[in-house]
This record gives C-alpha cells, structure tokens and sequence, in this order.
C-alpha cells in the first residue's frame, strides 16, 4: 500500500491557527460540554417532566446524532472548506440549544438534543480538522492538548456547572448558557478564520453516509431496547441486529467503489489509525457512560444535590487535566506515541478495574481516589488517540480522519450510554422487585415514576433503604460492564507501531 505522508504548513497557516484558536476552543467547548452538562440535572428533569425510562435518551439523542452526522461533516469541510460548515454547525446548535431551553416534555427534550447533536459533530470535526490542516505533524501533540484538556474541564465541568444552574436556577439554563458562548465563537471564526481547503469538483458521497448512520442507530437501538423495552430474542431486536449487519456490509461495497468516499476504507488499512479508532471508542464508551450515570447514583444513592454530585467528579478532572497537558509536551518530543499510549491505557484499565470495588458503603475518599486513577489514564488517551490518527494521514484526508476519531468516539459513547442505561434499569427494577412491597414497587417502578432527589428524600426510610441499595447494586453492573473494556483498550495499546512524521 501507498504510504500516507503528512506535509508541513507555512508560517502564516501557523500565524492564522493563534488568531482563531479562541474561536475554535469555544466552539469546541460547546459541544464536549453539552455532551455531560445534562448528567447532573437528569435527576431533576425526570422529577419535572417524568419519563424515568427515556432518561437515558436524553444522553444517547445527543452523542447518537453527533456520531451520524460527524462522517458527513468531515468530508464536506474537505471537498467545499472548513469555515462555512464549521459556521452552520455553531448555527445549528444554537438554534438546539434554545429549543432545549423551551422543550415542555420529555419527548421534545430529546428530538431536541438530537438537532443539537447534529450541529455538535460539525464543531468536533471542524475545530480539530482545521487545527490539524494549519499546524504542523509535530505541533499538532500541542495545540490538540488544548482540545483535550478541554474535553478534560467539560468532562467534569459540565455535570458540576449543569448541576450549578440546576440549584440555584432552572436546569433550562444548562441549554441557555451556550448562547453568549456560541456567539463569540461565531465572530471569532468569521473575522479571523480564511477560507480553508483547496476547492476542486467533487461528488459527495451521500449514500455512504446515510449508510454510516442508519448502521450507528441499528446497533445504539439494539442495545438501547433490548432486555428492556424488548427481549433480546424479539422480532424486533433481531430485525434491528439484522439491520445493522446488511448496513455495516452494504457501507463496504459502497465505500469501495464510491469516488469521493465519506470513509476512505484505504485509512483502515493504516495500523496506527485503525487502533487509535478502537482505542477512541472505548475512550468514548466509558467517559460518556459513567459520567452520565455516576452523578444518578451520586444523588439517589447518597442524597447528595446536583452541585455535589457535580463536585464529586472534580478529581477526576484534575487528573485528565494534568495528564492531557503533560502528554501533550511529550508528543512534540517525540514520534513514538506508543510508550505514552500504554501508560495511559494501563491506568485507565486500573481506574475502571477499582470502581469494581464500589458499594453504598464506599467513602467519598476512597471513591475519589479510584477516579483520579481512570482520570490519569483517561487524559491521556483522549489526547493521544487524536495525534495518533491524524499522523497517520495526509493532509488531504485530515478531515475525514479528525471525523472518523469523532464518529469513534461518538459511537462508543451512544453505544455505552445506552448499554448502560438498559443494564442500570434492568438491574435498578430487579432490585427494587426483591426489596420492596408490591404496590410501592408499581409506585416507584412506573414509567411515569419521578425519581428526583426531592421525591427520594421523602419516602419512608424502609422505602428508601430499598431504593438506595437497587441503586447501588445497578451502578455496580455498570462498572463490571466498563471493566473488561479497559482491559482491551490496555491490550490494544501495545499494536501501535513507532511512527516518523515529517515536519
């Protein structure tokens, strides 16, 4: 195979890259943070609007429409120029945004979530590919260490500033608060921001993508619905497995023949960016999924509010934070990402491997420090995942590979939040069946049921008992779930090979 070869930018690309770097950050921030604000509010959402059932949907809606729309972004910013797409992603979840802030049910919330999910993977693609076009191979470790130490602060940010507006506002604001955000990064990336491609006809590659989603919303629904809202063995189920398959087969003849394809197969044919994929999808899957359920465990389990339980992830910020910057240095040091890449994966199987040894009785210290553990790990991953990918490519194909990490990572959240919503329900009516008097099961169990802190509090301290222990009892099935693929994420990180990158 043709080796892929990455070429260098000029001093002004470098020079454009610091005046609209601002821009891009703001841009970048909106979407990871809308990704966890919600995790901490969800409790009280469900409280206002009902729909104890369809909580996890509020997540997967936004990080399921992220994913299906990431592919597409990237090759139009590629084939037509980066500003104007970026430009109507940040539109488009604005206008998400405020309709979020407005949504009166359940139902509305999450179609809304979605349209904001479509402008979010037009942010993710368009920040971290026109940072990838205008620096160089060597510079990208450095300037992605913003990026990820973004993610970092929005990780954990997010659910404590959700949490924040929740108390002392409306959880409303947690949407709202995007708007002044947004507008900044608007002005910014119009005024500073050139015209970024070299335009060439092309022909867009609109049945792959439609391919690429109608596969990621097969396999989300499969584990979204099944041993829940369906068997595993219902016709429905099987149909959408089924589904998901002959979409997956067809997206690979297609790409195959297809002239300008949304996912170039010939990338996966490169060692290093098809691990850093598997890795950005187990980094997706468990980021995602424990900080959108550990605040729900935090606040029912233990009564704490949604600042608390936004506080209570703060160490695990701190550590991403330090151990995104440091790697950051260490990249643009040197080629070889793979020592880097199996540190960190060592520490974030260890981390998901020590949340095994969580029960209602854990002290907030000791749950502390197995946080800061997968936070050290997680850091790293999410900044070195990214360099490892994009210096697998040619600038030409910089757009589809920042979209593919997107679209991996995207992927591997929506798949985890909804496996883990469906596990933690599944697990949460179980526990509640055998600890609980029928009729206060029915009461509690309903699909209308309103779960928030508030309600909890004011059950009977039997009822609460039952309660507190089905929730710790599910939370702990997640974590034997999100174990074994920290596990897989350590073992992949020894199958990447020391790459040399021109300068």
């Amino acid at each position: 195979m043709e080796s892929l070869v990455v070429t260098s930018t000029t001093t002004a690309e470098r020079s454009e890259l610091m005046r609209v770097l601002p821009g891009l950050l703001l841009a970048m921030l909106l979407a990871q943070l809308d990704a966890m604000i919600v995790s901490t509010a969800l409790p009280t959402i469900v409280g206002e609007m009902g729909g104890v059932n369809q909580l996890s949907w509020v997540v997967t809606a936004y990080t399921l429409a992220t994913l299906a729309s990431t592919p597409l972004y990237g090759k139009l910013g590629d084939l037509y120029g980066r500003k104007w797409i970026l430009v109507f992603a940040i539109s488009v979840f604005l206008v998400g945004s405020v309709l979020c802030g407005l949504a009166q049910s359940i139902g509305q919330l999450i179609a809304f979530r979605a349209l904001q999910g479509l402008g979010a993977g037009g942010l993710l693609v368009g920040v971290i590919s026109i940072i990838g076009h205008l620096a160089t191979p060597r510079e990208r470790g450095k300037f992605q260490s913003f990026i990820a130490a973004l993610g970092a602060v929005a990780m954990i940010g997010g659910p404590l500033l959700g949490g924040f507006l929740t108390d002392v506002a409306s959880w409303r604001w947690a949407f709202l608060i995007n708007l002044p955000i947004g507008a900044v990064a608007l002005v910014i990336v119009i005024t500073r921001l050139g015209h970024v491609s070299n335009r060439v006809e092309h022909k867009i590659d609109y049945l792959g993508a439609l391919l690429v989603t109608l596969f990621a919303v097969a396999i989300v629904l499969v584990t979204s619905w099944g041993g829940g809202q369906f068997a595993w063995g219902s016709p429905q189920i099987l149909l959408l497995a089924a589904g998901g398959v002959v979409a997956l087969v067809a997206l690979v003849f297609v790409e195959r023949k297809a002239a300008e394809p949304v996912l170039p197969l010939k990338l996966f044919a490169v060692r290093n960016f098809s691990v850093a994929q598997v890795m950005t999808f187990l980094v997706g899957f468990a980021m995602y999924s424990l900080v959108a359920f550990l605040p729900l465990y935090q606040q029912s389990a233990h009564g704490y509010s949604a600042t608390s339980s936004g506080l209570l992830l703060l160490p695990m910020l701190g550590a991403s934070f330090v151990t995104t910057i440091y790697a950051g240095k260490l990249l643009t040091k040197t080629d070889d990402h793979r020592p880097i890449l199996i540190g960190g994966s060592a520490l974030f199987a260890l981390g998901l491997c020590l949340m095994l040894l969580v029960d209602e009785h854990t002290s907030s210290l000791l749950f502390s420090i197995y946080m800061i553990v997968f936070g050290l790990g997680l850091g790293v991953l999410f900044q070195v995942t990214v360099v490892t990918a994009q210096n697998s490519v040619d600038r030409a194909n910089m757009g589809v590979a920042s979209s593919t990490v997107t679209f991996s990572r995207s992927i591997g959240g929506s798949f985890g939040v909804a496996l883990f919503g469906s596990v933690f329900t599944s697990r949460l009516l179980d526990g509640l069946a055998k600890r609980l008097p029928a009729d206060d099961y029915a009461r509690l169990a309903g699909d209308s049921g309103r779960l928030d802190p508030a309600s909890m509090r004011a059950l009977a301290e039997p009822l609460r008992q039952g309660y507190t222990a089905s929730v710790a009892e599910a939370t702990h099935a997640l974590f034997v779930w999100a174990a074994p693929f920290g596990v897989l994420a350590f073992v992949l990180a020894f199958a990447v090979r020391a790459t040399k990158s021109a300068e």
